[in-house]
């Protein structure tokens, strides 16, 4: 995923045990534990004339964790990596001290039809020991992933611990991702069941908290760790994102994400410059903005 607009001056307002926003970085909130990136793709359409096409561009610092509720995308990297993405399976993508990929619609699919994508595309800050490992691309298939029921709602583990369950997709640091489902209106506490800072975002229907009703395309994040006291409203589906966070400050330039200034103008130069390692057979190149 290439990042061409931050979402970072939307208005932000604050609801009492919560701050409210559209996604992250927002400006009152710039991570959420580990989690410092978070784009709702759609819902849309892939059609004749518009296909996604994601030319070849560079990330350092940063694990990429796509996860696709509709739609299928294909993969492709420059450790020679070759993935179809399908919904409920998770792409896990850590750039290390650099890697560069391609995003696009699979060639079956530009038939002359119409399909949906919808998903989420996510970026987590690598703990700073290990921001310069070399790259490596993980792919989980959805049947890996913990699911269960409990008190009416449906959950998936998508990464991370959480509710003494554990995702099979490598992570480098405490975080949670947990997909929450709710057929009825229903109340939610997920205290001393995920560790770290929490982050809900609502895909699609609405929550109740502290007197405020907020509708799908926000996200609200916890003023505390560990504390979430909200009722989920029927026909609702959440994201959980979250975990302990760095000690240190991450800083963001387009893809690049890293503890040092340093390390990210280099990796400008090293793009303008061309020294990244492409994408086999692939000539494209999007280039710094």
């Amino acid at each position: 995923m290439s990042n061409t607009g931050l979402i970072i001056e939307e208005r932000t307002r604050d609801i009492g045990d919560f701050l409210v926003g559209r996604l992250i970085p927002f400006r009152k909130k710039r991570m959420v534990g580990p989690f410092i990136f978070i784009d709702h793709m759609g819902p849309s359409e892939v059609k004749p004339g518009h296909y996604m096409d994601i030319g070849q561009h560079p990330h350092i610092g940063l694990s990429t964790l796509t996860y696709l509720f509709e739609g299928e995308m294909i993969h492709r990297d420059s450790i020679g990596s070759y993935q179809r993405i399908t919904p409920g399976s998770v792409n896990w993508m850590t750039a290390g001290k650099g890697i560069v990929h391609t995003e696009r619609t699979p060639e079956d699919m530009r038939d002359g039809g119409t399909y949906p994508v919808h998903g989420f595309q996510i970026w987590v800050a690598l703990p700073k020991e290990i921001e310069d490992i070399d790259p490596v691309f993980s792919h989980t298939d959805k049947s890996e992933l913990p699911t269960w029921e409990q008190d009416g709602l449906q959950f998936t583990l998508v990464a991370g611990e959480g509710y003494g369950k554990k995702s099979p997709v490598p992570v480098y640091s405490d975080l949670f991702m947990v997909q929450v489902k709710a057929k009825e209106k229903n109340l939610f506490n997920p205290q001393g069941k995920l560790k770290g800072e929490i982050g809900i975002t609502i895909v699609e229907g609405y929550i109740e908290a502290c007197g405020d009703r907020v509708e799908k395309g926000n996200m609200l994040v916890s003023k505390e760790e560990d504390v979430c006291n909200i009722t989920i409203g029927e026909n609702t589906h959440l994201l959980l994102f979250g975990g302990k966070p760095f000690a240190e400050e991450r800083l963001i330039h387009w893809n690049f994400v890293s503890s040092s200034k340093e390390k990210i103008e280099k990796a400008k130069q090293d793009w303008i410059d061309k020294k990244f390692t492409p994408v086999a057979d692939d000539d494209s190149y999007i280039p710094l903005p």
